[in-house]
């Protein structure tokens, strides 16, 4: 890779995931090397968004937090570009002065400020010494293969924290009179973290229908390209579903939702009420998506 951007993003799956406008204003530019979580390098070579991917971990970036030699495979990465964007590390000086150090532009961009911005429009905003423009509204991602038929309603009850999390019989509460109206089949998606409200979900759905359990995230991207229609909480998988383009429904706290609501214009970001009828309204949400 010659004259390409380093990108570095040790973030979880729905953080990465709002970078995806940016990324792509980026790769129009020149080749990029995402650096962060193997797997989510994996997926976003997979879905065409980066050109290469490397683990942080095994780069030694944190050598760069002290006066410690740079790491030889760090070095010779850094030597195939010009150019570095971090999103990461912004408070650590030292940090900055060394990476500054590896390329010939380098852009450690701030955190998301307190104001209610959206992170994927913060994440774009970095960009702007280097002019990166992005057309919105961004288009969603796609795995290389013929598209595939949209037929599934696909629920993933989990969420990164309880606090985060939609009870297990509103989400029932919804499947029951979508299915009703229109019968789906149902996917109900399990990750490492979720066991406990996919249990709390299937004991009020019935025992047929299907469970998704730990799937990499190429083949979870995959299932998500089939919804016809998606269900969730705050979480990195309903970032991916909407990434993917599926109709979303994606419930958040309000402290939330301004600030990670998804770029995908496919997703419909509501905010979490516990009021009586907000399972009727999620309904009737889902319904009209099925009906367009």
């Amino acid at each position: 890779m010659q004259s390409g951007i380093l990108i570095i993003h040790p973030g979880a799956l729905g953080d990465v995931l709002q970078a995806v406008p940016a990324l792509r204003g980026l790769r129009a530019t020149a080749p990029l090397v995402f650096v962060g979580q193997p797997r989510l390098g994996r997926l976003l070579v997979a879905l065409d968004v980066v050109d290469e991917a490397r683990g942080f971990d095994a780069l030694g970036l944190d050598a760069l937090f002290t006066r410690e030699p740079v790491p030889a495979p760090l070095a010779a990465l850094a030597a195939r570009g010009d150019r570095v964007v971090s999103w990461f590390g912004s408070r650590e000086p030292l940090y900055r002065e060394r990476l500054a150090s590896l390329a010939r532009e380098t852009i450690v961009a701030p955190p998301v400020p307190e104001e209610e911005i959206p992170v994927w429009r913060h994440l774009i905003a970095t960009l702007a010494p280097w002019g990166v423009s992005v057309p919105e509204p961004p288009g969603p991602l796609r795995l290389a293969g013929p598209t595939p038929a949209r037929a599934t309603l696909v629920v993933h009850p989990g969420s990164g924290a309880a606090w985060k999390q939609w009870p297990a019989e509103r989400f029932a509460e919804v499947i029951r009179a979508v299915t009703a109206r229109r019968p789906l089949p149902v996917v109900v998606h399990q990750g490492p973290a979720d066991v406990a409200a996919a249990d709390a979900l299937m004991a009020h759905l019935p025992t047929t229908w299907a469970r998704l359990v730990e799937p990499d995230l190429p083949t979870l991207a995959a299932v998500l390209a089939t919804a016809r229609v998606y269900l969730g909480g705050d979480s990195g998988v309903s970032h991916l579903a909407a990434a993917m383009g599926a109709p979303s429904v994606i419930l958040f706290p309000a402290s939330t939702r301004r600030r990670w609501t998804p770029w995908s214009p496919t997703a419909v970001p509501l905010t979490m009420t516990g009021e009586p009828d907000e399972a009727t309204r999620v309904t009737r949400e889902i319904q009209r998506q099925l009906d367009e």
